[in-house]
């Protein structure tokens, strides 16, 4: 099958990934106006699994469920529960197109994290990738002499939790498949969320449950519009799309709360886009010229039969 067939499929996916990331940001905005973090957290973990069980039912019920690695995935989602509560506490402070822009300095942590604990190693590309990374932050939140905002700190430390969280799934995913993954991340964050939102219970009006219905609703089907997209065409084709997040939610902060985006945050936030570019095409180039070298005749060694059918 061709790659533009192909790419066609995965655009509509794409396209409500943007549209879903988009609206969680407003909606819990606008839910944490009456609401405490913890209470939005929790009632969105727990409207999800209602929302995940179609596709838990799909997958073969809660027996399918089941895992050997629960202590793993209790481990990752007490690291992705507070790295979304700094996300969602972050989009009350600094405008939204900061959130975002921040947001997209995971995949440098990730390749530091995994440098340290993996094992990979960070070659002069991809080092120039943290380090413009590292620029645009700093271009970003220009810290004064009194230092970082609140909201800045919050962006980047949910930033560097999602990449440790990213990092996690990673080893998850050699034996557990999506459902199972997204099904115990609600059941964790669901019981982690439990004391906290009781703490500071309000009971929510109507409206107010509408936004949050609107949380957990895009919380748990953004994930599946992304997966869907990855199932048709290559990640590395696909996760440059995701970029456009950042203009977009820049858009929605500008035309529903008046937010105004400068030339430093343009620029802070290309470079951010440009070191994560480069982390990305890298890969992309070394496996063409593989399948290249692969089809070149003679290649391999004449007619000897290639490795893998042996």
């Amino acid at each position: 099958m061709s790659a533009t067939p192909r790419l066609s499929r995965a655009l509509p996916w794409m396209a409500g990934w943007l549209t879903l990331m988009v609206v969680i940001a407003v909606a819990g905005r606008e839910a944490m106006r009456a609401l405490a973090v913890w209470q939005v957290m929790e009632l969105r973990s727990l409207i999800g699994l209602v929302l995940l069980w179609p596709l838990v039912r799909a997958a073969g019920g809660l027996r399918a469920m089941r895992t050997p690695r629960l202590a793993q995935h209790a481990a990752r989602n007490c690291v992705h529960y507070l790295a979304q509560a700094g996300w969602l506490a972050a989009l009350m402070l600094i405008p939204l197109a900061q959130v975002v822009a921040i947001e997209f300095t995971m995949p440098i942590w990730t390749a530091c994290l995994a440098a340290a604990f993996l094992g990979e190693r960070i070659d002069a590309p991809k080092a120039l990738a943290v380090v413009l990374g590292l620029a645009g932050v700093a271009i970003i939140v220009r810290p004064s002499a009194a230092g970082l905002e609140a909201g800045q700190l919050i962006a980047l430390a949910a930033a560097l939790g999602f990449a440790v969280s990213v990092t996690m799934t990673k080893s998850l995913t050699r034996t557990d498949h999506a459902t199972r993954i997204m099904f115990w991340m609600l059941v964790v964050q669901s019981l982690l969320g439990v004391v906290p939102a009781a703490l500071v219970w309000r009971t929510p009006t109507l409206p107010v449950m509408g936004w949050v219905l609107l949380v957990a609703f895009c919380g748990t089907f953004s994930h599946y519009c992304l997966a869907r997209a990855m199932h048709h065409a290559e990640a590395t084709t696909l996760v440059p799309i995701d970029f456009l997040r950042v203009p977009l939610t820049a858009l929605a902060g500008w035309a529903i709360y008046a937010e105004r985006v400068d030339l430093l945050t343009v620029a802070g936030t290309a470079l951010i886009l440009l070191g994560n570019l480069l982390n990305l095409l890298r890969p992309a180039a070394a496996a063409r010229a593989l399948r290249r070298a692969a089809a070149e005749p003679g290649a391999g060694g004449g007619d000897q039969v290639p490795q893998k059918v042996r």
